[in-house]
Order: structure tokens, then sequence, then C-alpha cells
């Protein structure tokens, strides 16, 4: 079954530029169904789909670009590539086809550091980059219940009047128990479309093997990726907290510069990600320590082994907002913490443009939804929406400039 991707569109609308497109984002995503979708559509035009995991195919691109390009690019109009990070030089080899030749280039990976760091200083103005990640949780329900799917695209929040567009009990609980279902599990395409729990359980632990089997080795070169494994375990622990460092060299056995390296090498091939305290007041607000989130909690629930659902669990609050910080980046945002010296703290702060900010609180049951700290109110309550995300709805609360919204 295909589930058509946001970011299909996308593609599309810069289909018949010049500029090349990539498509960056973790391994098994959906990148190559979503490309051979399109590829498939252009019935009438002349077209060529490869991939780089083909040796011979990446051995004449490499060594002969001339030949390449006239085996595939000079008679055709677009040239799709797939796993594009196993070209060295890719990018300036790229720039030599694109300043030749008028042939739409579209390639796809699963690093982040191949594609864009080491490529772009060769396709400045000539190329965009686009994000794909796992199913959001609008792309999960299309699978799940195509009826709920367009009950949840038509739910509109009124930030002027402060409101929600309301929905019935019965729809909200189906809601409600479908995101859960999805902050478990995850979005991994593969893992979405399985039905039997242990199914999706090997799938999780075949991608997971494969980032150490692929982009650990061929990237890194690692010989003892067990202290990489021992890593990503440790952070996967910690998700939600404030990062400990010395805990994590120790666990590791990673010197503190080599750790920060491999943060940097987990964002690129989209393990974890690391977002920054959000300050304006050195002296009494967090500067320095980040946090951790994983780009898919699916894969995070299989590196701490368990897969138990929300009320089992003692990690719910970190699970489920570790699940909202994957709907922030899916949507295009990039998100912050605020925490002061006194320990007081806001899950995400977002810069919304214009001087504006949203401040978001996420919890378990909405009687746990407090009032923000008055020490972040006072400084930022004139430029910033604040809200509180809740899964269960058991309290009947309405504070003044605060939006209560259910997490689903």
């Amino acid at each position: 079954m295909y589930i058509k991707r946001k970011i299909e569109d996308d593609i599309l609308r810069y289909l018949n530029r010049k500029e090349i497109i990539a498509i960056v984002g973790p391994r098994q995503c959906g990148k190559t169904t979503t490309l051979l979708k399109i590829f498939n559509s252009l019935k009438q035009e002349k077209k060529v789909f490869l991939n780089f995991e083909d040796q011979e195919v990446l051995s004449l691109f490499e060594n002969n670009i001339k030949r390449f390009a006239k085996v595939y690019v000079v008679e055709n109009k677009y040239v799709f590539i797939d796993e594009f990070q196993y070209a060295k030089n890719g990018g300036k080899l790229l720039k030599y086809l694109y300043d030749l030749y008028g042939t739409k280039i579209i390639i796809s990976g699963s690093s982040a550091t191949d594609l864009t760091i080491k490529a772009i200083k060769f396709l400045v103005g000539r190329i965009f980059v686009l994000q794909m990640y796992p199913f959001d949780f609008s792309e999960f329900l299309l699978y799940k219940d195509k009826n709920y799917a367009n009950i949840y695209s038509q739910l509109k929040i009124d930030l002027k009047n402060i409101k929600i567009q309301q929905i019935s009990k019965e729809e909200e609980n189906a809601l409600k128990n479908y995101y859960e279902d999805y902050a478990v599990w995850g979005g991994y395409p593969q893992v979405v479309l399985t039905d039997d729990l242990r199914d999706k359980q090997e799938i999780l632990k075949n991608i997971y093997n494969t980032y150490f089997l692929r982009d650990v080795k061929s990237i890194l070169g690692l010989i003892d990726d067990y202290k990489l494994n021992n890593l990503i375990k440790a952070l996967a622990l910690q998700v939600g907290n404030t990062i400990e460092y010395n805990e994590l060299s120790r666990i590791s056995e990673f010197s503190l510069p080599t750790l920060k390296k491999y943060f940097n090498f987990l964002s690129k091939t989209y393990i974890c990600d690391f977002i920054r305290p959000f300050y304006t007041n050195k002296r009494k607000e967090i500067v320095k320590n980040k946090k951790v989130f994983f780009y898919d909690t699916g894969l995070r629930n299989y590196i701490v082994n368990d897969f138990r659902f929300l009320n089992s669990r003692t990690d719910k609050g970190a699970l489920l907002e570790n699940a909202f910080w994957t709907q922030i980046i899916k949507n295009g945002h990039s998100a912050q913490y605020w925490r002061d010296k006194n320990k007081n703290e806001v899950d995400f702060v977002v810069d919304i443009g214009e001087g504006k900010m949203f401040a978001m609180e996420i919890k378990n049951s909405k009687s746990k939804c407090k009032r923000l700290p008055q020490s972040f109110v006072k400084d930022y309550y004139e430029n910033t929406y604040m809200y509180f995300f809740y899964l269960q709805d058991n309290l009947k609360c309405d504070i003044k400039n605060r939006l209560f919204i259910p997490l689903f």
C-alpha cells in the first residue's frame, strides 16, 4: 500500500526548475519509494533511475564522469540517483553535470554529512536540499484510518480567540489511541504498515543493524563500534533530559572531544539530535547544556527494549516529549528548551518569526498542566503564545492566555 508523502508536493514543485533536488533523510524512511513513484509518473519523458549501491554505475560516475554523462545524462530529461552518499567527490562531479547539461538531476541519500556539508560548497545556487523523515502523525493516520486522517486534517486552532475545534468523545478517544501507538512504534513506513508486533520489532532491529553495518562502517570506518552502540543506548535513556557529558564519556569510553564529534555524526545520520537551551539572560538562564531527542520514537524504544504502552511506562513523559519534538521538526521548525538556574523549565520554545514565540509544555495528563514558571512568564509574556499539550483529558480548566490542546 502506498501512502502519499507530504514531501511529494515539494519535489514536484521544483521538478521543472534547473536546480538539482537532493532528498536527505534516515535509511528506510521512504525516500526510494517516493522517488520511484515520481519517476514512474513521468510516463512520456526520457528518464533513468540509478542506484549508487550498484558498484559498476558508481565506479563510472567517480572515475569517468564524461562517459557517465554520455551513457546516462545526455539523452535523458531526468536522472534520478538513489544512495548518492556513496559517491566520492559527489558535489564536484554533480557541478560538472549541472554546468554542462540541461538534464534535471534528483538525488537521495541517508547522510546529511555527505549530501550537504561536503557537496554544498560546490553546489551553491545549484541545489535544493529537502529533508525527509519517517511518517508524521497525519501520514501515519492515512494508513491506519483514512476517516480519522480526514478528521485530523480538518482540526483547527483559533489563536486569536484561544479556542480549539471540538470533536466527539469517540473521535477524541480514537485519535488518542492512535497517537499512543505512534509514540510507541514511531513512523518508519515498514513498521507502520505491519500489524504484527513481533514483525515491527524485527523491522526496527534490522533498521538499527543496517545503520551500523552501512553508515557507521562506511562513513566512520569504526572498528570498536560497540562504544558507539553504548553511547546510543545511554542517550536513549536520557531522552528529554539535559546531557550528562561525563557520564556518557564513562559509559562509552570516548573522550569528551570524541564524544562531541559523534554527537554531530548521530545528528547528520538521523539517529538523534541535540537541542540547545533558549536564553536572553546568561546570569539567570541555562546557556550550555543540551537535550537529546531521537528522530523516531520506535527506534528509540527498540534501543531501550521497551514497547509497553504508556500507562505501564516510567518514561512516558519523556516519550511523549520526544514524539512531540519529532512533529515539530517534521513540520519544518526547530525547537529549543528553556531552563533557569533554579531548575524551572519549559519543554519547548519555538521561534515563529516577527518577534513571536510558542512556549509549549508536554504532559501525559491534563491535570498536570500547571502554570508556566513565573520567571519565564515575567520575561517573555508579551511576545509568547503559551500552550499545554496533554494526552489524558481528566481536568476541565480555563486559564487566561493559555491554550490546552490534546497531543493528538
